[in-house]
């Protein structure tokens, strides 16, 4: 079955998958935790104004190939293109493929103010409301994926939280909604009205457990709403816990923004205070008045018991949390460390509760920044590296017994996680795992097509829709270069990376959420070539039988006897990686860059011979010969022999085939420090600019674009992004961070300090791809390129060539998982309808960041 076929991502595959995993919650035991069951229902932010009671619903099935990158959206095209469309009861939308017309029909809320209905799958829906006059309100709606309101993207509350408040002003007259329905057939909408301008909300926030013997400062998290027509500025939060205050400098929010903002907490001490305390936390303005208060409770433990800890994370300034089953021995020194990474919908309190304490190390379980996160891939794989860090600060373990396990999307990080950084453990244990996302997918397509005929037709998988699944799609060389930016995360093409570990394999006889055959599938292919893996099925297990679906003894008895081997035992050696911006070293060598990035590298070393490296795409490798014990007189690169005199680090560049001594490599070429796709933008304390010298139009399309990407990483990551307008940046005040940039350069004033000697500059109608003209007001554009001031920083690039441009641009699946993004995107406003196809033009830039030396597809 082909790829792309694999990526078929329809209703029906989305509603059989969500069936089958809804059901498994259901049989679960303590880990698993759906949030439906603790939706926010209060409202503590001020007074109900209005409740959506009926609206338009629109049922748009697809049976096609849609990429999850440029996923086809005739609907919000439709209401982006054409602002005044409204549509009516039975107006007919389209067609669909089976000669079914596609009416607008009405719905109603049931005695819970819900939208609740199974039709309400794969749907659109419209509501309205008719202000009086002009007034600033907070949206609060929940089972969305998207809204579109009165024109401009907000991002939904597909998990169905209660979590999302949006502000906004009501126009006078007619204000439209458009929600595009999540993962459950329901939803709800309603208006508050603010009771008060500036406050705070305790929707999701973030607490660690005071640990009393820890004397220490602790973080927290709390979101502020800002609903005014102003910035909030000068402000700062003040926690007080035990008549101990401590206070917090709080960045500027933007106007009609709601920002998670941290703060420091004082510690607790006192043994007789164990359990929960008040936890007060006061909003201080710049005159020192207090804005708003809260008081909420936290927990006070030993750090001997299971706890949760927070820290600052470096890719956006957020708090983020994870949790511990700390050893039995209180006395351990230089223990074992065992990563374990939860399931969808888990929290990474319940994942860690779910194992019973070891006497010989602690157990440290980080959230994927959120429950469903991003399956350990992404921000998931930062955040998973961030608390491994972390937590060895804390701990001081063994360095070579470090360990690695996951139980279903925990799984897959396992397998992914495992594969990715190699050298960081000496034994994995994917538990009811898939090990490669799209591989899972193909699972439950490949279970849909198989089915049987009663089954498939309660789905709407007439044979008519089946054989519409079985046609192959033929990707374009644009669409194949998109689909390379994900190499990294195909976890099958690193499969030989097991090598470095001890693997045991667990999974459930009779798993049907993560299908048992999956796990057979890696039995299968290991057996070929790793001699250290055991395999074991639960008899009768489905996909939780219990704590011991992952707390399983023999699983910690094959840790026990594997550790991390020190370089100089090393007598063979391989490494795979699909970037050196994610994966770059195994022990004492490290891939600087590539000949075709993107593209699977490899090195093959040994020292049986003669100390020898065999490569494949490779163009910059480096040997540190200093931490190898052994007397080294030569190395042999491929064809290329070289004599050693001394132990050090060294550089090897390949030129016309052949291989040379080289320097350290330039950071300011392409390196593990800094490689590409467009993603990578998001991350080392990200900030937002957005464009102010536009028209009207331009500059609040911006802003809401800025706003919309600052909504979704913190719905998506748990996030914390500064946004800030283009006339406030500098390169002096924001050191070695990177930017996203919306906007061209005809509307950003950052653009010249950031982008004035980029190889690609956009404008009002036009793009100038060094030198190559592309005219007119419908293009879009993303891309990433190195920031000039900083070794390290990355300046990403929203924008656009006009208004039709913009809304081609509106939707931000780069923050999310799955999807794929090269260094450079260059689209027209028909992506909407027609998708992957309307790219014009996808690809990497060079190694030294020129598009000469780049590899880029034009259709």
């Amino acid at each position: 079955m082909k790829l792309a076929r694999i990526k078929v991502l329809g209703m029906v595959l989305v509603t059989m998958l969500l069936s089958t995993f809804l059901t498994a919650q259901q049989k679960t035991g303590n880990i698993v935790e759906y949030f439906g069951k603790e939706k926010v229902n209060t409202i503590e932010e001020g007074e109900l104004l209005h409740v959506f009671k009926t609206g338009l619903a629109l049922k748009v099935q697809s049976f096609e190939f849609n990429s999850s990158s440029f996923p086809k959206d005739p609907v919000y095209s439709k209401f982006l293109m054409e602002p005044y469309y409204r549509p009516k009861k039975d107006d007919v939308f389209d067609i669909d493929f089976l000669g079914n017309t596609m009416p607008w029909e009405t719905i109603a809320v049931d005695s819970t103010n819900t939208f609740n209905n199974a039709n309400l799958r794969s749907s659109y829906v419209y509501l309205n409301y008719e202000s009086t006059s002009e007034r600033i309100v907070l949206f609060e709606a929940s089972g969305h994926s998207l809204a579109l309101i009165n024109g401009l993207p907000h991002e939904g509350d597909h998990y169905d939280f209660g979590w999302n408040l949006i502000p906004l002003k009501l126009k006078k007259g007619t204000n439209t909604f458009v929600l595009k329905v999540g993962r459950f057939p329901w939803l709800r909408a309603r208006l508050i009205e603010p009771q008060q301008g500036v406050q705070f909300t305790i929707r999701d926030v973030t607490l660690p457990d005071l640990l009393v013997e820890e004397d220490k400062e602790y973080l927290g998290a709390i979101r502020v709403i800002n609903a005014t027509d102003y910035w909030v500025k000068n402000h700062r939060v003040k926690a007080l816990v035990n008549n101990t205050p401590l206070e917090h400098h709080v960045i500027d929010i933007p106007p009609m923004s709601v920002l998670k903002v941290p703060f420091k907490m004082a510690g607790v001490t006192d043994n007789n205070l164990q359990g929960k305390q008040d936890l007060k936390l006061e909003l201080i303005d710049g005159n020192t008045q207090v804005v708003d208060s809260k008081e909420i409770s936290i927990e006070v433990k030993s750090k001997y018991e299971h706890h949760k800890r927070t820290l600052l994370s470096h890719i956006d300034g957020s708090v983020q949390y994870y949790s511990v089953a700390p050893s039995s021995n209180k006395k351990l020194e230089k223990g074992a460390l065992f990563l374990s990474v939860h399931g969808a919908s888990v929290e990474a309190v319940n994942q860690a509760n779910a194992y019973t304490k070891k006497d010989w190390g602690s157990i440290i379980a980080p959230t994927n920044r959120r429950p469903f996160g991003f399956a350990w891939e992404d921000w998931g794989r930062l955040d998973a590296l961030e608390v491994l860090t972390d937590a060895k600060s804390i701990y001081t373990p063994n360095p070579s017994k470090i360990y690695l396990t996951g139980h279903s999307m925990g799984g897959h990080g396992t397998w992914y996680l495992g594969a990715t950084y190699p050298d960081y453990f000496a034994a994995i244990a994917p538990c009811a795992g898939y090990p490669d996302l799209l591989l899972y997918r193909d699972s439950f397509l490949k279970r849909m097509i198989e089915g049987d005929e009663e089954r498939l037709l309660r789905f709407g998988m007439t044979p008519k829709v089946i054989e519409r699944l079985k046609i192959d799609y033929i990707k374009t060389p644009v669409e194949t270069m998109v689909e390379r930016a994900g190499t990294p995360s195909r976890t099958l093409k690193l499969i030989r990376n097991y090598l470095h570990h001890g693997v045991y394999i667990l999974h459930g006889e009779k798993d049907n959420v993560v299908p048992t055959y999956l796990a057979q599938d890696m039995r299968e292919r290991l057996g070929k070539f790793h001699p250290d893996f055991t395999y074991y099925e639960y008899p009768g297990g489905e996909h939780w039988y219990g704590n011991h679906s992952m707390d399983w003894e023999p699983i910690f008895n094959l840790f026990k006897a594997r550790t991390i081997p020190n370089d100089q035992d090393l007598n063979t050696l391989e490494f795979y990686t699909g970037s050196p911006g994610v994966s770059a070293k195994s022990h004492f060598i490290t891939i600087h860059q590539q000949e075709q990035p993107f593209q699977l590298s490899s090195f093959k070393f040994s020292k049986e011979d003669q100390y020898s490296i065999k490569t494949n795409n490779v163009s910059v490798i480096e040997v540190d010969f200093e931490k190898l014990n052994h007397k080294i007189e030569g190395l042999l690169i491929d064809d290329s022999q070289f004599k050693l005199t001394k132990k050090e680090r060294l550089f090897f560049k390949k030129e016309n085939g052949l291989w040379k001594t080289v320097p350290a490599p330039s950071l300011k070429e392409k390196g593990p420090h800094r490689n590409g796709g467009f993603k990578d933008a998001f991350r080392n304390n990200v900030v937002f600019v957005y464009a102010t010298k536009g028209s009207d139009t331009e500059n609040e399309w911006y802003y809401n674009r800025a706003r919309f990407d600052a909504e979704t990483f913190w719905y998506r990551a748990n996030g914390h992004i500064e946004v800030v307008r283009d006339i406030d940046f500098s390169l002096k005040k924001y050191p070695n961070r990177n930017v996203v940039l919306y906007g061209n350069a005809d509307n950003n004033a950052a653009w010249d300090v950031l982008l004035k000697e980029c190889p690609i500059q956009v404008k009002d109608y036009g793009v100038n791809f060094n030198g190559k003209m592309v005219f007119g007001n419908q293009w879009g554009m993303y891309f990433i390129v190195p920031r000039k001031d900083s070794d390290k920083a990355s300046v990403g690039v929203v924008t656009a060539t006009g208004s039709k441009g913009m809304k081609a641009a509106y939707m931000n699946h780069y923050l999310v998982n799955g999807t794929t993004f090269p260094d450079v995107l260059l689209f027209d406003d028909s992506v909407l309808t027609e998708g992957m196809r309307a790219v014009k033009c996808a690809g990497f830039f060079g190694n030294d960041w020129s598009i000469e030396r780049g590899d880029f597809e034009w259709k």
